[in-house]
């Protein structure tokens, strides 16, 4: 799972992302639990999501890239008023298509990837991917898995860092 390869096939499909500060400052957004960020939270979505399309053959790139950006909202959904659940995939979205170009399959990814909590159906196999990772990679926060699979460890890219460095 975290051999060099994956890491670094998977970090040449997001560098671009990465290097972005407004993406970095998802790093200073809590997410699910004190000790993951939402930076930290969405490249475990973006990894996983990777994984699984590159073994099944589907589009890896786009799920990798639509699953690191459909957390980027930058605010703390605590305090935030309004409905977050329903809404934060809009504003993901909003956000990420100001600062990127996205394919329609990345743009799917992060508007749908709160079903089924939302109404609208994924269009795309890499947009369930990525809404089943999401949750999958929630559960292992909330009960620690992540730390134990050291999940920071493996995916804290800083910006511009050298693919050696993975």
């Amino acid at each position: 799972m975290w051999n060099l390869e994956n890491r670094a096939a998977f970090r040449a499909c997001v560098a671009d992302l990465l290097n972005n500060p407004e993406v970095q400052k998802m790093r200073e957004v809590r997410q699910h639990v004190q000790d993951a960020n939402c930076l930290q939270h969405c490249l475990f979505v973006a990894y996983l999501s990777f994984l699984f399309c590159r073994k099944f053959h589907l589009d890896a790139a786009s799920a990798a890239r639509g699953g690191l950006l459909h957390d980027l909202y930058l605010y703390d959904w605590r305090t935030h008023e309004g409905h977050h659940m329903t809404m934060h995939p809009i504003t993901a979205l909003v956000n990420a298509t100001h600062l990127f170009t996205l394919n329609d399959k990345e743009k799917d990814i992060i508007v749908k990837h709160m079903w089924p909590l939302t109404p609208a159906l994924p269009k795309y196999a890499e947009s369930f991917v990525v809404s089943t990772a999401d949750k999958l990679c929630a559960l292992a926060e909330i009960f620690h898995i992540y730390r134990w699979l050291r999940v920071g460890e493996h995916l804290d890219f800083q910006p511009n860092k050298h693919a050696k460095a993975l």
